[in-house]
């Protein structure tokens, strides 16, 4: 069988060549980049595991960064977003590392890519060859049979280009999608974040700040204390004021009721005076 593909593979020319080497440097570059990867945030995930102590020094420049970044942002604001300072981080110093995971997330769809230029190719050359071979004239029988057996040979070279390609590239994408599934490099940096903002939450734990956190309570304690004090002032002050309305509400009908006998009294005294004073009217 290996004699049979090496005899396929001699039929074809430079074109169908150099499509095959480039699928299967891809793949090989796929499969270089994917260790590569892994190798790099294992490598990240020892130094943080190495290094215990809230003022360690890593060996890695990015973790640097990314805990004197978390460390500034914490001393202007309370509240950090530390996955946001990982992001920015990884985008501006792992950018060769994040190139090398899109190459290695796009080399599968790649290869197919190749695999199906190369079949096409293949196919083009050898219907070319085909109509040449229908549409040429030959002389004597003799040249016939050999320009139809030549022909012939250059028409599967074409098919030869054609289903290699598509061998290569279909197999190319089977070992890059295996490799995908038992080492999946994304899934592995999403892993080394998480244990990077794990880390991070516990620097901000051992800070000199946090461990004033019960003094922070005690504080919040007492000033809950006062403003309950104050509220019962304020109920005191408002119990007192509801007793005066109290009162001004029953010296106030007293008031009313004083007031509305004058206008009785006055009333009557009108009408006697009317009456006296305007004759034949009975009062």
């Amino acid at each position: 069988m290996t004699t049979t593909m090496l005899a396929g593979l001699s039929l074809i020319d430079t074109t169908g060549l150099a499509i095959l080497a480039t699928t299967l440097t891809t793949l090989l570059l796929g499969i270089l980049a994917n260790l590569w990867l892994r190798g790099r945030y294992a490598s990240l995930e020892k130094d943080l595991r190495r290094s215990r102590d809230t003022d360690a020094t890593f060996s890695h420049s990015v973790l640097n960064h990314i805990v004197r970044d978390a460390t500034e942002a914490a001393s202007r604001s309370r509240e950090t977003n530390a996955q946001a300072i990982i992001d920015e981080r990884f985008q501006s110093d792992l950018r060769p590392m994040l190139l090398a995971e899109r190459f290695v997330r796009s080399a599968t769809g790649l290869v197919i890519i190749l695999g199906l230029l190369g079949t096409f190719y293949g196919l083009t050359l050898s219907i070319g060859r085909i109509v040449n071979l229908v549409s040429a004239e030959t002389g004597g029988a003799t040249d016939a049979a050999l320009g139809v057996s030549q022909g012939l040979t250059h028409a599967l070279s074409g098919m030869a280009v054609a289903f290699s390609n598509s061998l290569v590239g279909i197999l190319s994408a089977v070992v890059l999608t295996i490799l995908g599934v038992l080492s999946n490099v994304s899934d592995r940096r999403t892993a080394v974040m998480i244990q990077i903002e794990t880390y991070l939450d516990r620097v901000r734990a051992q800070q000199p700040g946090a461990a004033g956190a019960p003094e922070g309570f005690g504080a919040s304690v007492a000033r809950l204390d006062g403003a309950v004090v104050r509220f019962e002032s304020a109920l005191q002050t408002f119990a007192t004021t509801t007793r005066d309305f109290h009162e001004f509400n029953l010296h106030l009908k007293d008031n009313v009721q004083r007031l509305s006998l004058t206008f009785a009294d006055l009333s009557n005294s009108l009408k006697a005076q009317f009456g006296a004073t305007i004759p034949g009217r009975k009062v």
